[in-house]
């Protein structure tokens, strides 16, 4: 029966310990709630300091199409292909491409150049200074060469005067300008370039209208590069989806005017450089059509002078009918010399403007009267490689590996033009010999005409080749023409730029929120990382963490401990009800023939004969004899305690000479009458030697005749053997550490002292808890009458006892 009963102590003990631990933890931070409110405090001004100084940043968006062969059908490239113009203006590009060609530092600069992003203006008059974009009275001007030419950031500092007069200190680097201009506009010459500066407002009679009092403006002044830089770490263009090519493009900037003026010339300086890059074909095609017009003029003009000058000189006015027979009958044949001679200068004059080095990575002439389809084609498909290069070169270099692998083709796709050229060209001669012959077939026909008809026809025939050159040139020079007006921009709007209603950054309620948790984190981290670097005990929960001897009492410190003597008789103060539940713990885990108490600790000073002599006063209030002794005979201490007159007389005597007798060195205490005091008397030479006699043993065989309960007050365990040597004759042990002054790393000792049983019975006492720290909160309710409701049952101990409300018969 009292095996099941200690077992369900013991199994509610563990549970009780389990729940309070969780208990303590919170407790331990509780206790120091000044320090969280004033860190939520701090933390949340800090936080309102932060949002009220913070420039919020918005987001600016735009949804645009950027049109793509591949995804949007090629635009209005049908129409144009049939007027004989296809392939001016295609392209292969990805939507990923023109992505990265929207977000590249080379166009972002030309947006910031055009729009002089990289001067900013604010107002020093607010607090904290406010941003002008397109407000400022006082413009500064410095052109964009010059701004990417300064060693650092320009700081300029104007004061405005209602009359138009301006203040300047410049700062760039370690160099600085003070200049005062009595009127507007005005120049400052520096070593970084020249500053000029300009009213925005009108005058009138010499003031500033709407100005009443001086302005503070600042304006600084940065490398447009890095101001680009900034613009596309802050650009964020994504596609809406994989089968569509609109992009939506997102910009995080302070003001709203300025991200939609940003946005909307982004998309203008990028249609205007994709605009260029599609004319670059027509442009070259035009020009190579004016470079041939004029020399076709020339030799037109020379041949039709050569057949004026024949007419003239040989007084033709009419042809034989024979001859006209025959001269019609070989028309059909000289039509097709005619056609076939067009396209072999063509090909010839293609072929010499390939072989040109100076053309090397130039677009090659198109649409201009090719009658061969497969040629054509080829050049196309050249010059769209050509094109692609010149693309990737304005954010790359020749070194990239893409631009290696294009030249690659493009020289491969060269090569196989040439070869197609020179196909056509012998083609071209094959066919001419062909119509050669049969045209010496009908000039034998007329072989009988008059020798200047056959001129005539001669110098008619190249009047006539000339002819139909320079009107087909003519006409392609039009559809060229044609071509270069009817480009398209490659991207369009479609969502103008507009900005969410609040700002993306700082929102208030993640701040806040953050602010909440560092303003409770952060004392918790403190607490915390304190607990870390603490060495000695605080109270019950860190020796429960230390060891699993059973804890029989808590000693707190209070006004009565202040002497030696806390325990009085027929009172109920918090020391006497402590030594109490000491007392009954200790009575419950001594058997009912045990009656020896050893009292020791691990150094001097942790209050071990304070101890044992209130616990000793305590069991003699029971009506018990009880005798404390006082065997720490390297440095006696109760005779301080109970203000012994013999000092020269106790146990040291008796274990030296065991044939003395023993109850003569016994004196009454005048502190309970049935208390006793067994002191340790003179130090002798030798305390180890004695202890370990057998006289020790017949010493307290002789109290325990005489005594209920006998108190030992032995020497420190960690200090000296002699405690080891006593613990043979005792029935418990009972090891005292101090809060706030028992090392954690002397628990080690106490562990193996219990785990090798070189001491009995071993309990422990705490000593010495300031209850004024708030860190021992669960010591309360003693009550009028002196019930113990501390811990309730919560501490139970290894033997199944506990204690609480529990009381002994003898009280």
């Amino acid at each position: 029966m009292k095996e099941n009963e200690n077992s369900y102590n013991n199994n509610m003990s563990e549970l009780d310990e389990e729940k309070v631990n969780y208990q303590e933890i919170l407790f331990k931070y509780i206790i120091h709630w000044p320090w969280f409110i004033a860190s939520v405090l701090a933390c949340l001004i800090g936080a309102w300091v932060y949002l009220h100084f913070q420039t919020p940043v918005y987001q600016v968006s735009a949804s645009i199409m950027i049109k793509n062969d591949k995804k949007n059908g090629g635009g209005n490239t049908a129409d144009l292909e049939s007027l004989g113009l296809g392939g001016v203006i295609t392209s292969t590009q990805s939507i990923d491409n023109e992505i990265e060609v929207l977000r590249s530092k080379t166009i972002l600069k030309e947006v910031v150049n055009n729009l002089e992003l990289y001067i900013t203006y604010y107002d020093e008059d607010e607090f904290p200074k406010k941003e002008l974009y397109k407000t400022s009275p006082v413009i500064v001007n410095l052109t964009a060469q010059e701004a990417d030419k300064l060693p650092n950031v320009a700081l300029v500092d104007m004061k405005l005067s209602p009359e138009g007069g301006l203040d300047v200190n410049l700062k760039i680097g370690l160099n600085e300008y003070n200049k005062h201009f009595d009127k507007l506009p005005a120049v400052l010459p520096t070593d970084a370039g020249t500053f000029g500066f300009t009213l925005k407002d009108s005058l009138s009679n010499g003031k500033i209208v709407g100005q009443s009092v001086v302005r503070n403006i600042s304006a600084v002044v940065s490398q447009p590069f890095g101001v680009a830089k900034g613009y596309q770490w802050a650009l964020e263009i994504a596609p809406t989806s994989k089968t569509t090519s609109v992009a939506v493009v997102s910009l995080m900037n302070t003001n709203i005017q300025r991200g939609q003026d940003f946005i909307n010339k982004l998309m203008e300086m990028y249609n205007r450089n994709t605009n260029n890059d599609k004319n670059e074909v027509a442009e070259k095609t035009r020009e190579f059509i004016n470079e041939r017009i004029k020399i076709i003029d020339e030799e037109l003009g020379t041949t039709e002078d050569k057949l004026e000058a024949f007419k003239r000189n040989a007084g033709l006015t009419d042809i034989s009918s024979d001859a006209q027979l025959a001269v019609s009958g070989n028309a059909e044949y000289e039509r097709k010399r005619v056609e076939n001679g067009t396209q072999i200068n063509l090909v010839r004059d293609l072929n010499k403007y390939i072989n040109n080095p100076s053309n090397e990575y130039e677009v090659l002439p198109s649409n201009i009267g090719l009658s061969d389809n497969g040629l054509t084609t080829q050049i196309d498909r050249y010059n769209e490689l050509i094109i692609e290069r010149k693309r990737l070169l304005r954010t790359s270099t020749e070194s990239n590996p893409m631009i290696v692998n294009l030249d690659t083709s493009i020289r491969a796709m060269k090569a196989n033009v040439k070869a197609a050229i020179d196909g056509t060209l012998q083609g071209l001669l094959i066919v001419k010999a062909d119509l050669d012959r049969e045209s010496s077939r009908f000039s034998r026909r007329i072989s009988d005409a008059p020798g200047q008809e056959r001129q005539y026809v001669s110098i008619a025939r190249q009047q006539e080749i000339k002819a139909g050159l320079y009107l087909m040139l003519l006409q392609k020079r039009e559809e060229n023409a044609i071509t270069l007006a009817a480009t398209a921009n490659n991207a369009k709007i479609i969502d103008e730029p507009a900005a969410e209603g609040a700002p993306v950054s700082p929102k208030p309620r993640i701040i806040y929120l953050i602010a909440l948790v560092v303003g409770v984190g952060l004392p918790v981290s403190i607490i915390f990382l304190i607990g870390l670097t603490k060495f000695k005990i605080e109270g019950r929960g860190d020796v429960e963490k230390l060891t699993s001897l059973p804890i029989v009492g808590d000693v707190p410190l209070t006004e009565e401990a202040n002497g030696s003597i806390a325990v009085f008789e027929n009172q109920n103060t918090l020391m006497s009800e402590t030594f109490r539940n000491i007392r009954t713990n200790l009575q419950f885990m001594l058997e009912n023939d045990q009656k020896v108490i050893l009292v020791t600790s691990t150094v001097s000073g942790e209050g071990k004969s304070f101890i044992s002599s209130n616990l000793a006063i305590s069991l003699s209030l029971l009506g018990k004899k009880v005798v404390i002794v006082g065997l720490d005979i390297r440095k006696p201490g109760l005779n301080k305690i109970f203000n012994l007159p013999r000092k020269e007389q106790g146990i040291t005597q008796y274990l030296s000479n065991p044939e003395k007798n023993l109850i003569d060195f016994v004196q009454p205490s005048d502190v309970s009458k049935n208390l006793f005091i067994l002191p340790g008397g003179t130090v002798p030479p030798n305390p180890t030697e004695l202890l370990a006699r057998d006289s020790l043993d017949k010493a307290i065989e002789v109290l325990k005749k005489n005594f209920d309960y006998i108190i030992l007050d032995t020497a420190p365990v960690g200090m000296v053997t002699d405690t080891l040597l006593v613990g043979r004759v005792a029935d418990l042990s009972v090891y005292v550490c101090r809060a706030d002054y028992t090392r954690k790393a002397e628990f080690t000792l106490i562990n193996e002292l219990a785990d090798s049983n070189k001491l009995p019975n071993l309990c422990t006492v705490i000593n010495g808890l300031d209850l004024q720290k708030k860190k021992y909160g669960y010591y309360y309710g003693y009550g009028k009458y002196g019930k113990y409701y501390g811990y309730g049952k919560r501490y139970g101990y290894g033997y199944g006892y506990g204690y609480g409300e529990h009381t002994i018969k003898e009280e």
